[in-house]
């Protein structure tokens, strides 16, 4: 065998996803991932290392490794150009080369891994072929869906025709004074006194029933069963359960309000040509002051739906003062982009992928400055006779952002009660289950800025830290976007959409 395993590594060595095409065991593959990072000499460019054994073959993808384990006697040449072809396929399914997307979409890279290599040998196949082949287009689940899509409609149908054909009797029954027919296995005996059964459809509407006297009944208790009585047991063991101060996940959503505020609802109208301008922001503040690690990682994905629009350049309008660190994607022209912010293939004559989300740049913004923070937190747990007084505060110091659903989540401690709210702006939760008093703030913005809290409860200063931040903007925090696209070959404007979001990794005052 030629090929013994492919994987993805992080730096340390740690497998985030390994495809083996011998027989080996978990521990022998994670050994010898484990002992690749310690085999490379520091300081010096290679492609493979060796030892005793095997082979290392591998290509460094920013923070992590695709490595190609072979055995010492394999072509090399023919290695480096199956690590080329394992390289390509990751971007077609991850969007950032990060630990946490590669493990996302594990699945999908081991298909991939399966149709380039089989028993230890290269197939011959190109990226093309392996996105056709993942794809597993089938005509016969094709027709098989056709048919039971037929199926269902003819089924539904025959139940509103036998549903009109139930009424009609029904309405028969009525005028000439006689019972109405019974329907399934009780037949009609035991319902003298009650009004006629209906069965219609969703899509009929149901006639309305007239007006009969009430049957007499015995003025003693009835044990009877009792419809509904259930449900509305249910209804009241939630209300008790909210007046108790508990957060009540609807399951028509299964998340917490806080939680639904991390994401934003997706655009309505979508042009061929689609942009998403994305940002997310992880940033750690002591509760002295002092910012200890701030960064901002951005990405523009385009998304092209159709072939006429293939062939295009985005003109990018970058107006940024923060110092980012822009880098564009490898296929990308690299000196246009430069020289004239354009973003464009390097072969101008190749169209981007269709219906396929391509990330064509991303920044990133890594600073210790206190002035970038877009909202600052400002937390005072001071001890009084009773427990502790907490003043909290924010305050938005960039103000051209605009942040949706804001959520500043403190800790309270357990077993204590709920806290005694004074001074307020916006709204509060108190969740006695996670222990935390939620701040939810619908909008800050420049003309809602500022903004306060006073609460009183029993505890420590050091139990209501740390503090936690979410929010959702349609503005992005570094001042970069897409003007406007336009064809290669004519350059005439092209009508695109555009997506904008910044949203929170981790924002906590420590």
């Amino acid at each position: 065998m030629v090929l013994l395993a492919a994987a993805v590594c992080t730096k340390a060595g740690k497998a985030i996803v390994s495809r083996q095409f011998v027989e080996m065991t978990r521990t022998r593959i994670e050994g010898l991932l484990a002992a690749f990072p310690k085999l490379m000499n520091t300081g010096k460019q290679h492609t493979f290392v060796e030892t005793e054994s095997v082979r290392y073959v591998y290509q460094p993808l920013e923070k992590l490794y695709m490595v190609l384990i072979t055995t010492k006697n394999s072509n090399i040449l023919e290695d480096l150009e199956t690590l080329r072809l394992f390289s390509r396929v990751i971007p077609e399914y991850c969007r950032v080369l990060e630990e946490s997307e590669i493990s996302e979409h594990c699945f999908d890279l081991i298909f991939a891994f399966d149709e380039i290599v089989a028993l230890g040998y290269r197939e011959n196949v190109n990226l093309a072929q392996i996105r056709t082949f993942t794809e597993m287009d089938s005509h016969e689940e094709k027709v098989f869906r056709a048919v039971r899509e037929t199926q269902e409609r003819e089924a539904k149908a025959e139940m509103r025709r036998k549903a009109k054909e139930l009424q009609q009797a029904r309405r028969d029954a009525e005028r000439s004074g006689k019972k109405a027919p019974g329907f399934g296995g009780f037949g009609s005996s035991g319902m003298s006194g009650s009004s006629p059964i209906t069965i219609t459809d969703t899509l009929i509407e149901p006639e309305k029933p007239k007006a009969t006297p009430a049957p007499s009944r015995s003025s003693g208790p009835s044990k009877a069963l009792k419809l509904g009585a259930r449900g509305k047991e249910v209804d009241n063991f939630v209300d008790k359960l909210k007046s108790e101060g508990e957060n009540i996940i609807l399951p028509s959503s299964g998340k917490r309000p806080s939680e639904v505020s991390k994401v934003l609802p997706p655009p309505v109208n979508m042009e061929s040509v689609h942009l998403r301008v994305e940002e997310k922001i992880s940033l750690t503040c002591g509760r002295d002051g002092g910012l200890q690690n701030m960064e901002v990682l951005g990405m523009i994905t385009l998304r092209v739906s159709e072939d006429k629009s293939g062939r295009i350049r985005l003109h990018v309008h970058n107006d940024d003062k923060k110092g980012l660190q822009l880098q564009t994607h490898p296929n990308v022209d690299k000196k246009l982009f430069t020289a004239e912010s354009l973003i464009g293939l390097k072969n101008p004559e190749k169209s981007f992928p269709l219906n396929n989300d391509v990330g064509v740049l991303k920044w990133r913004l890594q600073t210790t400055d206190e002035s970038f923070i877009p909202l600052t937190i400002n937390c005072w747990p001071s001890e009084s006779g009773s427990g502790c007084d907490v003043n909290i505060e924010y305050e938005l110091q960039e103000e051209g952002l605009e942040l949706n659903d804001v959520v500043i989540s403190i800790p309270v401690p357990s077993g204590v009660g709920a806290p005694v709210i004074g001074d307020l702006d916006g709204e509060y939760r108190h969740d006695s289950r996670r222990n935390v008093l939620e701040w939810c703030l619908p909008v800050i913005d420049a003309k809602n800025k500022t903004g306060s809290l006073e609460f009183s409860i029993a505890g420590q200063p050091n139990d209501f830290f740390p503090v936690h931040v979410s929010f959702v903007s349609k503005r992005n925090y570094c001042d970069i976007q897409i003007s406007k696209v336009t064809l290669v070959d004519s350059d005439s404007p092209v009508r695109f959409s555009l997506e904008t979001s910044f949203v929170v990794d981790k924002y906590e005052i420590l």
